[in-house]
């Protein structure tokens, strides 16, 4: 496929600087750019390289100001990362999306599939599952019985849905994600072993939500763990029984979620995360990687770091005194010395 410079900038409504006629057929990264291609430049970390991409055009902010000259055309827009997400999503559907139902796939008789769905090979679809319109389930799925997804949906290959759990609209759930498994409930007993407790909520996922790979969100013991509209989730986290994550919040990987936890809305969580169980955070909240949160945080807003997770401002400080620890712990030995000479010459006397 062949686009002029012009032709994307009207797509994404930025100003071309340069060659508009220029023709692009190829999309690379500013640091292996090629002729011919389309790059974009977002992070300033990579602004060396516009100076000597190959690339043909790059996408830059509206302020950008070259301080050499630059090697290509570009085109200026307000936000580069916004701007190449829409490019890429318009370049992917491109490609005609698959359809129709594999005859090695199974679907029980009581499934209901809508329009131009598509089932791919070794599929398990289980009884009274409701399959919307447009929704495109890769080989090796697994849904159990009662599940139902919603249109628009796209699983890939190897996951696994457990029984009446829920997708909605335009959620996209990555390879080997699992939804729906017991919950990690024992209760301890006087001899030393663990009675299970049998789990016998589910999962919801709400619309546009997307979960990375390998991610697993346990069933409630009651009632419903709960992804709430718009979440992200990275690859390798796990969300605990009856926990919940708000609307429009990011996490990173290998984020662990303790059971009965909630998240509020538009957070965003860093790699590693570690949350207490039965707590509550608030709207807003930024937490830092490989943070541990024991306790509630009420404040919408609040920025943390570190294990336990403290306030930003109050963090700095520490790491301050922490970089300074060595040199403190040699004044004070230093002056132990002093007083204990001080004290030894007055004994004297």
């Amino acid at each position: 496929m062949e686009f002029k410079a012009r032709e994307i900038a009207a797509m994404i409504g930025g100003q071309v600087e340069g060659d508009p006629e220029i023709v692009i057929t190829k999309l690379s990264k500013i640091e292996d750019g090629e002729p011919g291609s389309l790059s974009f430049l977002a992070n300033p970390k990579y602004e060396p390289y516009i100076y000597t991409t190959k690339a043909a055009v790059v996408i830059i902010r509206s302020d950008f100001k070259a301080e050499h000259p630059l090697p290509c055309s570009v085109i200026k827009v307000d936000d580069p990362y916004t701007a190449i997400a829409v490019l890429l999503d318009m370049y992917s559907k491109m490609y005609k999306p698959r359809t129709g139902i594999s005859s090695l796939a199974f679907i029980s008789a009581s499934a209901k599939t809508g329009k131009d769905v598509f089932v791919g090979e070794f599929v398990y679809v289980g009884e009274n599952v409701v399959i919307a319109d447009n929704v495109k389930i890769y080989p090796q799925v697994y849904l159990g019985d009662n599940v139902k997804i919603g249109e628009g949906s796209i699983l890939y290959p190897g996951v696994r849905i457990y029984h009446n759990c829920e997708i909605g609209r335009n959620c996209t759930i990555h390879a080997g994600v699992v939804l729906g498994a017991d919950g990690f409930g024992f209760a301890p007993q006087d001899d030393n072993n663990y009675m299970k407790i049998a789990q016998i909520g589910n999962v919801i996922i709400e619309d546009n939500v997307e979960i990375g790979a390998n991610t697993t969100i346990d069933r409630a013991t009651m009632g419903s763990t709960i992804i709430r509209k718009g979440v992200k989730l990275d690859n390798l986290i796990q969300v605990g029984h009856n926990g919940e994550v708000g609307e429009n919040t990011v996490i990173a990987a290998q984020t662990g979620i303790a059971g009965s936890t909630r998240v509020g809305r538009n957070c965003m969580i860093g790699g590693q995360v570690g949350f207490a169980g039965h707590i509550s955070i608030a709207d807003d909240v930024k937490i830092g990687a490989q943070a541990g949160v024991p306790n509630n945080v009420t404040k919408p807003g609040t920025i943390l770091l570190g294990a336990p997770a403290i306030e930003i401002g109050r963090f700095r400080r520490s790491i301050a005194i922490f970089n300074n620890l060595e040199k403190l712990v040699q004044r004070v030995s230093e002056l132990e010395k002093k007083l204990a000479e001080v004290n030894g010459q007055q004994e004297k006397k």
